[in-house]
C-alpha cells in the first residue's frame, strides 16, 4: 500500500468513506466536499479508524477550471498523495433527464466530464511526487457495472459510466511503467444513500446487489493485491461477458 495522505473526493461518498476507513490507520487523511464545513460524522468516523488527522477542504467537482489550483493547494497543505480515491458523483433522475436535457447534461458533467478531469490532474500531481520521492501513488476510479451495457431504465447514467469506464482502460494503459497504480472499480447495484430514493419509489435491488462495506472490502483487496480492475462482486465478470450478446430486440424490453 503506498504510503502518504490519503485524498478522498467526495468527502460524503459512503463508498468513498468506506475505502478512506480501511486505509487511514497511522495516515493522514483529506476529506474534499461542498460545504466542507458539515462533515463532522465523516471526520468522527476517520478518527475512530485511526487517522492520524482528518481535515476538511473545499472541493466543487464541477469547478473543472479549479481543479489544477486544488490540487496544488492540497500538495502544498498536505504534501505527499499516498491514494487518491475519486468517489464523487451523482445518480439523477432518468424521466427528468429525459424532459429537461439541462439535468443530463448536469450528470455528465458530474460523472463523466469532471472525473475526467481530476483524473488527469492526479496522475499528473501523483507522477511528480512519486519522481522526487522516489515512491508510487496510487488512484482509485469508480466505474459501474451500467455502463458496461447501457440499458434504458437508466442511459443517461450508464453512459457516463461507459465514459468513463472506456477513460480509465485507456489512462491506466497510458501510466504503465509510471509507477502510478490505477484500480478501476466496477460495482453492480450498491444499496445505500445513493439508491435509497429509487428503494422507496418500488424499485428491488438488483441481483449480486453489495453494500458500501461490501464494495469497499472488496475496493481495498484489489488495490493492496496491485489489481488494474475489480469486478464488484467478480461473478458479475463472466455474467455481462454474456449479457454482451443478448440481442438488442430483447435487451430494450427489459424491464430494468
Amino acid at each position: 500500500m503506498p504510503d502518504g495522505a490519503v485524498l478522498l473526493l467526495g468527502g460524503r461518498s459512503e463508498v468513498g468513506l468506506e475505502v478512506a476507513r480501511r486505509i487511514a490507520p497511522g495516515r493522514d487523511v483529506v476529506l474534499a466536499a461542498r460545504r466542507s464545513s458539515d462533515l463532522d460524522a465523516q471526520i468522527e468516523t476517520l478518527r475512530a479508524a485511526g487517522a492520524t488527522g482528518v481535515f476538511p477542504v473545499e472541493f466543487d467537482a464541477d469547478r473543472t477550471e479549479q481543479h489544477g489550483l486544488f490540487l496544488d493547494e492540497v500538495a502544498d497543505r498536505f504534501g505527499r498523495i499516498g491514494v487518491a480515491i475519486v468517489a464523487f458523483g451523482i445518480l439523477g433522475d432518468q424521466a427528468r433527464a429525459e424532459a429537461d436535457p439541462t439535468h443530463a447534461v448536469q450528470i455528465a458533467q458530474t460523472d463523466y466530464v469532471a472525473q475526467v478531469s481530476i483524473l488527469l490532474g492526479l496522475a499528473n500531481l501523483v507522477r511528480e511526487q512519486d519522481q522526487r520521492a522516489g515512491r508510487r501513488g496510487a488512484i482509485i476510479a469508480f466505474s459501474s457495472v451500467a455502463g458496461v451495457r447501457v440499458r434504458k431504465a437508466n442511459y443517461v447514467y450508464g453512459s457516463t459510466k461507459a465514459g468513463l469506464d472506456g477513460f480509465v482502460q485507456g489512462f491506466t494503459d497510458s501510466l504503465h511503467g509510471s509507477g502510478i497504480q490505477v484500480l478501476l472499480a466496477r460495482p453492480g447495484f450498491i444499496i445505500g444513500a445513493m439508491t435509497r430514493d429509487l428503494m422507496a419509489s418500488g424499485v428491488t435491488p438488483a441481483p449480486f446487489s453489495r453494500t458500501a462495506p461490501q464494495v469497499a472490502d472488496a475496493t481495498v483487496r484489489a488495490l493492496r493485491r496491485g489489481r488494474r480492475v475489480v469486478w464488484i462482486p467478480p461473478v458479475l465478470r463472466p455474467l455481462y461477458a454474456g449479457l454482451r450478446f443478448v440481442p438488442q430486440a430483447v435487451w430494450r424490453r427489459l424491464p430494468r
